[in-house]
């Protein structure tokens, strides 16, 4: 039987979209082929609890590598996380290189995956590289000096030019990062697909089947869910949301990552304002969203403008209403226009966050609610769900199983 091998950054139990992505392409190419999937130990997101992992028959190889990992948002320590987990996959190939006839690759950028590009191509092993995020550009842009900025760009740009001139193929989860890695890296539009990042629309319908929304009837619940991170600007919604002066109605922080515990400090200042901070156990995504009203996404300047977040077909999925801070001219903020399913204010701007905020109380009420929620996910089905999504990495990748 024909192997292929799955190297991923992140695998379950880690509860994080891109683990899951990688969990899904790994069991259904399971079906037809050998399978080893190859990735270092649970670490994210930062503060999680990690259960052991229950043993069970599965029909793929799984190894993990004892790389290096850095769950905290420390940019030495995330460089030489991915350094050293292409250094243990790069063995690996070297060791197995008879064995395999293709390479699947969603690693950490940039190091590991020039390191295991590199090494597909001196062993002319065909590599599939899945780009979840632009590097340096993601990095860079967070810098305020823009001298500083320009020279590691300039250092680290050709790395990325390298993976994806050298990758036989490339995924891109956006049109808008299709469109920007193709002009910036020169590369050819025929070697880059999009394939949207996709939810398992199976668990939010099979919980809404058979459970009834747990909506607040005292007061009207505003809810972000997912990682708790530096890209994802709680901070600025904590600050909005307490500036709007709602009357009933509370904001709800679900999830872990390493900005949790400074967002709880913040949430402290604002005394007379209902900030909660709720856990998301693995698997209960649907069960938790079901008690908002309103979910909301914000995004800092520039981070939305060449993906589209995990967090919007989940929150689509589940039916409800979206009010999104972020770059009017994203793919997010198309979709969520094109579905009617909410509200898009500008990235950063707290007053158009604010409006935003007291427009929802005052004029949408539990129809207004219940139709948007719908409309989202009637949009959601047709170009986020996994049924559609995940045929089409998987095709792509049988197509270089030789």
């Amino acid at each position: 039987m024909k192997a292929i091998l799955i190297i991923t950054a992140v695998f379950p139990p880690e509860p994080i979209v891109s683990s899951k992505l990688s969990f899904d392409i790994t069991d259904k190419l399971s079906e037809t082929y050998e399978v080893t999937v190859l990735h270092p130990r649970s670490s994210r997101p930062y503060g999680f609890s990690f259960a052991e992992k229950a043993s069970k028959a599965s029909r793929y190889e799984e190894v993990t590598v004892a790389s290096y990992v850095c769950p905290q948002s420390k940019l030495t320590g995330r460089f030489y996380e991915s350094f050293s987990f292409g250094l243990h996959c790069r063995r690996y190939i070297e060791r197995y290189r008879n064995r395999f006839s293709c390479i699947y690759v969603n690693s950490w950028p940039l190091f590991s995956q020039a390191l295991i590009v590199k090494t597909a191509k001196k062993y002319k092993i065909p590599c599939i590289v899945h780009v979840q995020d632009i590097y340096p550009e993601s990095f860079t842009n967070k810098i305020k000096s823009k001298t500083i900025s320009c020279v590691i760009c300039s250092m680290l740009l050709p790395v990325d030019k390298y993976i994806l001139s050298n990758a036989t193929h490339v995924l891109a989860i956006s049109t808008n990062m299709k469109m920007y890695l193709e002009k910036s890296r020169n590369i050819d539009k025929k070697m880059i697909t999009v394939v949207e990042n996709w939810q398992d629309e199976r668990e939010f319908i099979a919980y809404m089947d058979g459970n009834e929304a747990k909506r607040s009837d005292s007061m009207l619940s505003f809810m972000y869910l997912g990682n708790i991170g530096p890209v994802a600007g709680i901070e600025f919604l904590i600050h909005a949301f307490a500036k709007a002066q709602l009357n009933d109605a509370r904001l709800i922080i679900a999830g872990s990552g390493s900005r949790r515990q400074s967002c709880m400090e913040l949430a402290k200042s604002y005394q007379h304002v209902n900030i909660e901070f709720w856990d998301v156990p693995d698997g209960k995504v649907p069960e938790v969203q079901s008690q908002a009203d309103i979910m909301l996404l914000p995004v800092k300047k520039g981070a939305a403008m060449s993906s589209i977040p995990s967090k919007l077909p989940a929150y689509m999925f589940s039916q409800k209403t979206i009010i999104a801070s972020l770059d009017l001219k994203s793919d997010t903020a198309r979709a969520i226009i094109e579905s009617d399913c909410g509200l898009v204010v500008e990235a950063e701007n707290e007053q158009a966050m604010i409006n935003a905020l007291q427009v929802s109380t005052q004029y949408w009420n539990s129809e207004v609610l219940n139709r948007k929620g719908k409309n989202g996910f009637d949009y959601a089905m047709k170009r986020f769900s996994k049924r559609y999504n995940l045929s089409l990495i998987t095709e792509i990748i049988e197509k270089y199983v030789c």
